[in-house]
């Protein structure tokens, strides 16, 4: 406190600060004009001031300047935003250098954690959520079918000769059927 009227020095612009504008945080006296976020420059009260150091800040800004960073982390419509802190002072990171692949498989997520299994029937990759197995082998849904009727195939109903499944029904016509003899009509 001076000596001689007036009040305390504001921690923002240095002025004397008379009682009836101050506002304190955090020990300083400021103006209430001065009160300001650092970064954005919104009025301050005690339910939005942030503190670091020696700066005051609002909470959105004090929380993207020192909050957590990534996904999962934004707070509403600042989530789609594109700014990436410069403005705070914050360096963006360099995304890492492009790595090519040998995979065939073009999928983003196929090629980070190694691919999916590939269908015995049509040859195209197979994920958890479509995937059977039959046989030993991988299927789609679609495509876990007799090889030579279509039916639909469940692992009590199907066999398998030579990597193709087939179904069980009628005497194993599907699996074998040149070891029956075919009738023909008016014989």
């Amino acid at each position: 406190m001076p000596v001689w009227g007036g009040g305390n020095r504001c921690a923002a612009c240095g002025g004397t600060v008379y009682h009836a504008e101050e506002v304190q945080c955090d020990g300083r006296s400021f103006h209430r004009c001065c009160f300001l976020c650092m970064v954005c420059r919104k009025n301050l009260d005690s339910t939005t001031v942030a503190i670091h150091d020696e700066e005051i800040y609002c909470r959105s800004c004090y929380g993207k300047k020192y909050g957590p960073k990534g996904y999962g982390y934004g707070q509403g419509a600042g989530t789609l935003s594109t700014d990436r802190g410069e403005r705070l002072g914050i360096k963006p990171e360099s995304a890492p250098p492009h790595r090519p692949t040998t995979n065939p498989n073009t999928s983003k997520f196929a090629q980070k954690f190694g691919g999916a299994e590939k269908c015995s029937r049509c040859g195209d990759a197979v994920y958890a959520a479509e995937k059977i197995i039959g046989a030993g082998k991988p299927w789609h849904k679609n495509c876990f079918r007799c090889a030579k009727c279509g039916k639909s195939l469940e692992s009590t109903t199907l066999t398998e000769k030579e990597g193709e499944i087939y179904c069980k029904g009628k005497n194993n016509l599907c699996v074998y059927p040149s070891e029956y003899p075919t009738l023909v009509m008016g014989q």
